[in-house]
């Protein structure tokens, strides 16, 4: 089953997040719903108008589990965080680093996230090859500062080792209150550094846009939130108005956000067809198309795009790239993305709780899975640490390059 820009399904709130930003992270089984109580002998939870018979899970083993610490554990007992716990399990059992239970602490700390307010170090991190990495650390924020660069394997927090720690415990250590450090053993090239960094409120602009010399019109994206789309039509205003013919889309670092800003944002540079395919599990064989609006006003062939994308390039980012190199309506540069092509829906749960679900999966116009293998540059251009530590930047000199020729 395909649809046109099919809505967000149910009015969920769809995020695709390839990594989750650290400085604010960044009930299903019992909590909130009707079919779950407890009652009052050993608080033992029954449930009921339940199909159990639909799997081969033995949930006796849960409630003998629950009645044995409510009889027998010597010590006060704080059931809600047994169910968080419980819950909390019961998604890492997948072994899907993106699906996973907000306590309603994370569940807000994420809701920040995605408003633009931020307290933390200012980077975004995600598990890349089973480690802790650093995906990007933001510009002007005390992790650029200090000097953490894209690839930096994070091995330990304030001296505690990262191996087999859960990506959300790892972020909430590493965010903090205003004006507090965190310490980050870092490895990078087989050495080992170690980082302190202050934390601070960081508000970050989704985009950023100029016009560089030769007038080519440059717009960093960072992030897709709710505002991106805005931000990014008067940034085409301005270019618009200067008769910009020659653009560069900075994706380098962008973790993702929201879909429906990423199919925006795609159609404003995307005359018609399909954007991006959400594709389910083969056994149930469904799939949506999301198209182009037909309402972008930089989809003309005389108009020529470069898009620089690097390992930070995640999920939403993913998708726009994809898109644009698919339609022939950009040239790629830089170094392959991060590959995070999964989608997750949020479910908001009680108490200000949520469920973020990883539901499918997400493919480029000519069927290419993102997830398996993220999206390749036509002009592969790494930048090092060399260049970093020189102000250097290979990569935007490359795409001027191509754009004055």
């Amino acid at each position: 089953m395909t649809a046109n820009n099919n809505p967000i399904k149910n009015n969920k709130k769809k995020i695709i997040i390839g990594a989750i930003i650290i400085l604010s992270f960044v009930v299903g089984f019992m909590m909130g719903h009707q079919d779950a109580r407890f009652s009052q002998i050993g608080y033992t939870p029954d449930i009921y108008e339940r199909d159990l018979n639909r799997s081969d899970a033995d949930f006796s083993i849960f409630w003998r589990a629950w009645d044995l610490i409510v009889e027998k554990f010597d010590g006060p007992i704080d059931y809600e965080a047994m169910i968080y716990g419980a819950i909390k399990g019961m998604s890492q059992s997948l072994g899907d680093p993106y699906t996973t239970f907000l306590t309603p602490e994370e569940a807000r700390a994420l809701e920040d996230d995605l408003s633009g307010v931020i307290y933390g170090i200012g980077a975004e991190i995600g598990v890349k090859n089973n480690h802790l990495t650093v995906i990007a650390p933001l510009d002007g924020t005390p992790a650029k500062e200090a000097g953490l660069l894209a690839g930096d394997v994070i091995t330990a927090i304030d001296d505690t080792t990262t191996q087999g720690m859960e990506l959300d415990v790892a972020v909430s250590k590493i965010r903090g209150k205003e004006g507090t450090k965190v310490k980050l053993t870092i490895e990078r090239s087989s050495e080992s550094k170690e980082f302190t960094i202050t934390r601070a409120k960081i508000s970050i602009r989704s985009v950023n846009y100029e016009i560089l010399d030769n007038n080519i019109g440059y717009i960093e994206i960072t992030r897709f939130d709710e505002n991106t789309t805005d931000s990014l039509q008067k940034g085409l205003d301005k270019f618009i108005t200067n008769n910009v013919k020659n653009i560069i889309l900075d994706l380098r670092g962008n973790p993702g956000g929201y879909l429906d800003e990423s199919i925006t944002v795609a159609s404003e540079f995307i005359k018609e067809g399909v954007i991006v395919t959400e594709k389910y599990d083969e056994s149930s064989k469904k799939s949506y198309e999301y198209k182009a609006s037909g309402k972008g006003r930089m989809t003309s062939d005389d108009i020529t795009i470069v898009v620089l994308i690097n390992e930070g390039s995640a999920s939403a980012s993913e998708i726009v790239a994809g898109a644009l190199a698919d339609h022939n309506r950009a040239t790629l540069v830089g170094e392959t993305t991060f590959g995070k092509g999964s989608v997750q829906e949020i479910e908001d749960l009680a108490k200000g709780s949520m469920m973020r679900i990883t539901v499918a999966h997400w493919y480029t116009p000519n069927g290419k899975n993102i997830a398996s293998d993220g999206i390749t540059p036509d002009i592969e251009v790494k930048l090092t640490e060399n260049d970093y530590n020189n102000d250097r930047d290979p990569q935007l000199s490359k795409a001027i390059e191509l754009l004055n020729k």
